[in-house]
């Protein structure tokens, strides 16, 4: 088939494939690299990154925008509400900007409550005032009974950059230390256990939480902060292969390290999960100089989402764009890219 004007990509480069429910792992990483990537083509784009850096005269802005369709919209930990502001905050953070302006934009189902859409509008306001942003603009549709899966918001956001600050995949070097913020899959697990009505005797509490302040601190602290990735859809695994990819550099990580609540690795086992996989709300992976990433992890353990933070691994010489773990055993594997179905409608 020849592309055409119309069809700039061959579809028999996607033969009888389908979009699964749930729309992530390997797929749709594919489909976003191959298909959306090579007709949107342009530097911004190119770059990888969780936001778009844009220079502007004076300065550099970051821009990002995230939808969220999770289901049920309230949660242990949180709502939709809190987490389609700090969704895009936290992309802005990890940008290394301060996140300034919103958009919101709400597809409602026909049939809402009105108090379900107060309580999600509220738990917005509360968000928006606890990190700083203002909601600027918006756009609200509303779709037939059964179509909407009673509401789903897409934000967007712009934010300052600071003088000096750059931040990028591209910036990742041989002997780089990778710390991860914290425990990793209480989100995913909390909305499973929630949504399936599993009982773990103990209530799993998402780990939602806004990052943009803790980023923040790390910058002012002059560490030379290479690249900031937050690890939501795919998890921890998922989050490294996009560096490893788009930085074109091997990561190595020791799975000894990687801190994972009890409950939620009981929980992952009863449901054959894998933590590495499993989605977060308010965890990333800092990637700085070696001998900067004590100092970065003292910062870190000073904030109640950071008590866990650790060194977990290192930058390899080697470029072939992959992920290695050391298990607790000795043994090595790759830590592949997400191929099965995700977790369905888990932000």
């Amino acid at each position: 088939m020849i592309p055409s004007e119309s069809c700039p990509i061959p579809l028999s480069d996607y033969p009888e494939i389908t979009i699964a429910h749930g729309g992530g792992g390997k797929l749709m990483h594919d489909l976003i690299s191959g298909m959306m990537r090579r007709v949107f083509s342009n530097p911004l784009l190119d770059a990888q990154h969780d936001g778009a850096v844009i220079k502007i005269k004076g300065g550099k802005l970051a821009f990002a925008t995230d939808s969220h369709v999770i289901t049920p919209l309230f949660f242990p930990g949180g709502d939709i509400g809190l987490l389609s502001v700090y969704g895009t905050v936290n992309d802005l953070a990890m940008c290394g900007a301060k996140p300034e302006w919103l958009s919101a934009g709400f597809i409602l189902e026909e049939g809402l409550p009105m108090e379900t859409l107060w309580r999600v509008v509220q738990s917005m306001g509360e968000a928006a005032k606890r990190t700083g942003v203002s909601i600027v603009t918006g756009d609200t549709k509303v779709v037939e009974r059964g179509k909407g899966d009673g509401i789903y918001i897409n934000t967007a956001g712009v934010g300052v950059i600071p003088d000096g600050v750059e931040i990028s995949p591209s910036r990742v070097r041989e002997e780089d230390a990778v710390i991860l913020s914290g425990d990793i899959g209480r989100h995913g697990i909390a909305i499973m256990a929630i949504r399936e009505g599993i009982d773990f005797q103990t209530i799993i509490q998402s780990d939602l939480a806004p990052l943009d302040r803790i980023v923040s601190e790390l910058l002012e602290a002059d560490l030379d902060i290479h690249c900031l990735r937050d690890l939501t859809r795919g998890g921890l695994a998922s989050g490294l292969n996009e560096i490893a990819s788009a930085g074109k550099v091997s990561i190595n990580i020791r799975e000894s390290l990687i801190p994972v609540r009890d409950d939620v690795l009981g929980a992952c086992e009863i449901l054959g999960f894998d933590p590495l996989y499993v989605a977060n709300e308010g965890r990333f992976v800092a990637i700085l100089p070696s001998e900067n990433a004590e100092k970065a992890v003292d910062i870190l353990k000073k904030h109640e989402d950071g008590r866990q933070a650790t060194i977990i691994g290192h930058v390899a010489e080697e470029s072939y764009a992959d992920v290695i773990m050391e298990s607790s055993i000795g043994a090595e594997r790759i830590v592949d890219m997400m191929s099965g179905e995700q977790l369905p409608r888990i932000c």
